[in-house]
C-alpha cells in the first residue's frame, strides 16, 4: 500500500473527481457526497466554471491544477472520456492516488496498458466501474454462473435508443467520444463484462455491422466456448431492452431483472475500492480487466475495417 492509502479507522477516504459532464454530475457527484466512507475534497474539469458549478454544488472545492487535486486525495474518481481518463489515471496513480475508472478504461490497448503498469509501480487499487458488474443483484448472478461449469455459449444483448426524439436524455448523454465511437466502445464494455468472467478470455472476434451504430459481435472464448453480443444506441425505442443469457449442460440461466440505479451500483463499485485500498482483495472488473476489455473491443473494431475475424492479444 501506498502513503496515500486511507486507514481503515481513519474517517473518511479523500476522493477527488475528475469530469464535470452529465456523468459526473448525475452519478458520480452525488454518489461521493452521499457515501459515508467518502470525503468529496474537490473537482476538477477542463472547463472551469462547469468544475466551480459542480463544486459548488456539492458542497466542495474546484480545483483548476488537476495535479493539485491529486495530492490532496487519496483516491480518484474519472468521469471523462476515455481517452482523456487513460493519460490522467496514470498520473493520478503516480501520484499514489487509488483509482476509480469509468468504462472503457480507455480505446487504444497501449494507453490502458499504461495505467495498469502505473497503478501497478504505485502499488495502488483499481477498480473499473462497469455498471452490472457492481450492481449487486447482477454481480451476485455473475459470480455464482462462474461456479458452474459446461456453459458452452452466450449471448449479451444491449439494445439502447439513445438519440430518440422526445426526451433530452439523448441530450445530456450524447458526446463526442460516444458519438464517434459509437455502442461498440459505449455497451461493448458492459456486455464483455458480463460474458468473460463465466465464458474467459476472447480469443477472437468477428464483429459485422448493422443499422444506426449497431454491431454484432461473434467471440470465441478460451475453452472453445462461444458467445455473440448485439450492440445498439441507435435502436428504435419500442424494440429497447438489455438481456444476458448462458447455455450448458445444467440447462439456460438469464441475467435477472431490475439492476438497482447507477448511484447504487457505484457505491459498491467505490466500496470495492476501499476494501482494495485497505489490503483486501482486488475487484474482479479492475485496470487489468478493464485493459483485456480494450483489447478485445480494439480487435472488434479491426474486425469491422477487415471483414474477417481478429485474434484478442494473448497475455
Amino acid at each position: 500500500m501506498t502513503s496515500s492509502t486511507p486507514a481503515a479507522d481513519s474517517g473518511p477516504a479523500r476522493f477527488g473527481l475528475v469530469g464535470t459532464g452529465s456523468w459526473a454530475g448525475r452519478t458520480y457527484a452525488p454518489t461521493l457526497e452521499a457515501h459515508k466512507a467518502v470525503d468529496l475534497v474537490g473537482i476538477w474539469g477542463r472547463r472551469t466554471q462547469a468544475a466551480a458549478e459542480l463544486a459548488a454544488g456539492h458542497g466542495t472545492t474546484a480545483y483548476d491544477d488537476v495535479d493539485a487535486l491529486f495530492a490532496a486525495s487519496d483516491v480518484v474518481a474519472f468521469a471523462v472520456p476515455p481517452d482523456v481518463q487513460a493519460p490522467l489515471a496514470a498520473r493520478a496513480a503516480a501520484a499514489g492516488c487509488h483509482l476509480l475508472l469509468d468504462k472503457p478504461l480507455a480505446t487504444r490497448p497501449d494507453a490502458a496498458r499504461a495505467v495498469v503498469e502505473a497503478a501497478d509501480t504505485a502499488g495502488v487499487a483499481t477498480t473499473v466501474f462497469c455498471t452490472l458488474r457492481h450492481s449487486p443483484l447482477t454481480a451476485a448472478w455473475v459470480a455464482e454462473q462462474g461456479r458452474v461449469e459446461d456453459w458452452f455459449t452466450g449471448r449479451a444483448d444491449w439494445y439502447g435508443a439513445l438519440y430518440a426524439p422526445g426526451d433530452d436524455a439523448h441530450v445530456r448523454a450524447t458526446t463526442p467520444w460516444r458519438a464517434d465511437k459509437g455502442a461498440l466502445w459505449d455497451v461493448g464494455p458492459h456486455a464483455l463484462s458480463m460474458l468473460l468472467p463465466v465464458l474467459g478470455d476472447v480469443r477472437t472476434v468477428a464483429a459485422h455491422g448493422g443499422p444506426g451504430d449497431t454491431v454484432h459481435l461473434v467471440l470465441r472464448h478460451a475453452g472453445d466456448a462461444t458467445s455473440t453480443a448485439t450492440l445498439s444506441l441507435t435502436t428504435p425505442p419500442a424494440a429497447t431492452g438489455i438481456a444476458v443469457e448462458l447455455r450448458g449442460t445444467q440447462g439456460v440461466s438469464a441475467m435477472p431483472t431490475g439492476t438497482g440505479t447507477a448511484q447504487e451500483a457505484l457505491a459498491a463499485a467505490v466500496d470495492a475500492l476501499l476494501e482494495a485500498a485497505h489490503g483486501g482483495a482486488a475487484h474482479p472488473c479492475d485496470a487489468r480487466f478493464g485493459l483485456r476489455l480494450t483489447e478485445t473491443l480494439a480487435a472488434a473494431e479491426r474486425s469491422l475495417a477487415s471483414g474477417r475475424a481478429e485474434p484478442v492479444p494473448d497475455h
